[in-house]
């Protein structure tokens, strides 16, 4: 009778044995999935980080422009000794 249940009890460890390799070999796969995607997701990050830098700067050269046109207009203005 004890044999009986050694052999019983076994056959269960070898199942839940078997279970736990596909699930772990799922998650595995699962894992590296989810490692792709972050990575994309981190790729579109800083390419997103790289645009505004980009329209960042382009303000910053616009505003430059716009605050020299006073200076410019009044050098404009006194040479054709307007003001």
């Amino acid at each position: 009778m004890d044999n009986s249940i050694d052999k019983l009890i076994i056959e269960h460890l070898k199942g839940l044995r078997s279970e736990v390799q596909t699930l772990r070999l799922e998650m595995h796969s699962e894992f590296r999935d989810v490692k792709q995607r972050l990575a994309s997701v981190e790729t579109t990050i800083v390419a997103s980080k790289h645009e505004v830098a980009d329209i960042r700067g382009d303000y910053v050269r616009q505003q430059v422009s716009i605050d020299s046109l006073p200076e410019r207009i009044q050098r404009i203005e006194r040479r054709l000794e307007l003001s």
